[in-house]
């Protein structure tokens, strides 16, 4: 198992596959590694799953189902959000505030959408 990643964010040892995705369960992050990845000094800026840079009034799709605290339902793959806002510094790793038709207003990672 040399081909085994190592988690990127917590360098854990022994992340698992679930499907094209991989997750750390020491730290619960989840990457894809096939994805292009955009290693840059600039802390400014946002990038969406595949590398391409975002800005605010954007629309993205969202590339993974992704669950919702406290509702019933969860936002699925393909759903597009429009005219997101960037949110710099986010302690939380939520970098994107937008509204989605059907859950209201909510914040996203921008790791789990793509540039439309």
């Amino acid at each position: 198992m040399s081909d085994q990643p190592k988690c990127p964010q917590c360098n854990y040892d022994y992340p698992y596959a679930d499907g094209d995705i991989w997750i750390c369960p020491d730290c619960n992050h989840q990457w894809d590694p096939t994805a292009a990845t955009v290693s840059s000094n600039d802390p400014e800026k946002i990038c969406d799953a595949n590398g391409n840079e975002l800005q605010d009034g954007d629309s993205v799709t969202v590339i993974k189902d992704l669950k919702v605290k406290g509702a019933s339902g969860s936002i699925k793959v393909g759903t597009k959000v429009k005219n997101i806002r960037l949110v710099r510094d986010a302690a939380d790793g939520h970098d994107i505030a937008c509204k989605i038709d059907g859950f209201g207003s909510m914040n996203l990672k921008s790791e789990f959408v793509k540039k439309s």
